[in-house]
């Protein structure tokens, strides 16, 4: 493989992410380049080359995308008018949804002291920050929600374990302590989940 083979097929994958309005899957990228070239190598030169520049190359769970650099970003000012203001009980249902998927509404519900409204799983589902992950072998095989990788992206975050402790949360008033609940809830997830491979897709309106 000659060098300038290696950089031909890096500016055709520099140029795929940064023309992409969403982060790119790997496996996207891998359909672009020949087989006797390294996908891995080439992120990993793209990455390197971009460190020290304004705009850096990351990884968000198993897709790619340019985002500005933390050194810089104090010094930007982006504002973003969002159709609709996330609310309490939504903060809250996502909150749960993050740290104990896949879990079932009735769960949520029994965390929170509360019933679930229709309209606060409505607007995690347009905003595209949750979604359906199985049914729980269980009497009535009660539907189990997740995160998106929209989700991780939207909060900086690589995967579900760059997520911050609930302590943290607590402290920052985010949730109340009702909310810090014991590991059973995600025991009893990863021995009866089934998981079904179907996607709602959505519609985000954004201004």
């Amino acid at each position: 493989m000659s060098k300038d083979n290696f950089k031909f097929f890096k500016n055709i994958i520099e140029a795929i992410i940064f023309s992409s309005s969403e982060p790119v899957k790997t496996e996207l990228l891998e359909k672009k380049v020949p087989a006797s070239i390294s996908l891995i190598d080439l992120l990993n030169e793209l990455k390197e080359e971009y460190s020290e520049r304004g705009i850096h190359l990351e990884q968000i769970n198993n897709s790619w995308a340019f985002r500005t650099s933390p050194v810089v970003s104090e010094n930007l000012i982006i504002e973003r008018v969002v159709r609709k203001s996330l609310s309490r009980p939504a903060l809250e249902t996502l909150s749960i949804i993050a740290y104990h998927q896949p879990v079932t509404r009735a769960e949520i519900e029994n965390i929170r002291g509360v019933s679930i409204s229709k309209g606060t799983l409505d607007n995690l589902l347009e905003l595209e920050w949750i979604k359906p992950k199985g049914r729980r072998k269980s009497p009535g095989r009660p539907l189990t929600w997740g995160t998106t990788e929209k989700f991780l992206d939207v909060f900086g975050l690589k995967d579900l374990s760059s997520l911050p402790g609930l302590s943290e949360l607590k402290s920052a008033g985010l949730i109340g302590s009702k909310l810090l609940i014991s590991d059973d809830i995600s025991q009893q997830n990863q021995n009866d989940t089934e998981e079904n491979h179907f996607i709602e897709e959505l519609n985000l309106e954004e201004k």
